[in-house]
């Protein structure tokens, strides 16, 4: 069934024109390696593993900001499906709407 999320394109919508130009979504949140070895052990273990490097860029996070953090990266990077639908903020009080084409890859050196 289709699921749809609204998705941030960085703060205040920063990456969004990037994002509509070429087709993707992403999350930073100073985690920047690919984490695609870790999406298959649950949402627990991926805040267990990738919370204390949230917490070492984000060291005035609280535990729950921590978890709520890597919680949106899990589900950006393994929850949303190929079928999905993606409603995006354009920064311009408007929203974008898309279709999920692809699962999760990393891009190093992306803006999100």
């Amino acid at each position: 069934m289709t699921a749809y999320y609204r998705v941030m394109a960085g703060k205040k919508s920063m990456h969004a024109k990037a994002c509509f130009e070429g087709g993707f979504i992403g999350t930073d949140f100073g985690i920047t390696v690919n984490v695609s070895a870790d999406l298959d052990g649950g949402r627990e273990a991926f805040i267990k593993k990738y919370g204390p490097i949230f917490q070492t860029s984000h060291p005035d996070k609280s535990k729950v900001a921590t978890g709520l953090a890597c919680s949106a990266i899990y589900t950006v990077s393994r929850g949303i499906e190929i079928g999905d639908v993606i409603l995006t903020p354009d920064g311009n009080l408007g929203y974008k709407v898309g279709e999920v084409a692809s699962a999760y890859w990393h891009a190093p050196g992306g803006p999100l």
